[in-house]
């Protein structure tokens, strides 16, 4: 068994693609997940499953579609690859109080290098990027958020291809599912 985060894509976002917590939590257990828990409105789900990481992603979005009738894009991570990423972040990630620190998750088949290449060069004048497995970590000044190139990811179409959670919020997803994951081994 292990714990799988969902991170839905452009959900209740501007009015748009709605979807209520409570309905999308109950639906994932109806599903047959276990450990069920959803994190804030912006569409991730925490829960537990022996099933491959393959099947997974597709079940997600199909729960989704019947639930909600939206076809929402689902990256998928595990509890395992979400610490690892987090453990090599970089050292800048997160620390400037002034600067906004995203992580970008991609959704396969997708994945970072194609972002990257996708995307372009930084503008390391403006904005610092690495990536680890599936997650890319980003950051740049507030001051100058406006001259980055991946500040206006949502301007390109590698935008469908990825899912974006703020520095906060990823950690945060890491901790509810470090506690998901030490409940099975207690």
């Amino acid at each position: 068994m292990k714990t799988y985060i969902a991170l839905l894509r452009g959900i209740n976002v501007g009015g748009n693609n709605k979807v209520d917590m409570k309905q999308l939590k109950a639906a994932f257990l109806q599903a047959g997940f276990s450990k069920v828990r959803t994190y804030i409105n912006s569409g991730n789900v925490i829960f537990a499953s022996a099933r491959s990481e393959a099947e997974l992603a597709f079940e997600c979005e199909a729960i989704i579609y019947k639930t909600f009738a939206l076809n929402i894009a689902v990256a998928l991570v595990t509890a395992e690859e979400l610490a690892e990423a987090l453990s090599h972040a970089p050292g800048w990630w997160g620390k400037d109080e002034e600067a906004k620190h995203n992580a970008i998750f991609v959704i396969p088949p997708a994945t970072a290098q194609t972002v990257f290449d996708e995307m372009g060069g930084i503008k390391p004048e403006y904005e610092s990027i690495a990536f680890h497995g599936k997650v890319i970590f980003w950051s740049a000044p507030l001051a100058t958020f406006s001259r980055t190139r991946y500040g206006s990811i949502a301007k390109r179409s590698t935008y469908q291809h990825v899912t974006v959670r703020n520095e906060n919020t990823t950690r945060k997803l890491a901790e509810l599912a470090s506690e998901n994951c030490k409940e099975y081994k207690e």
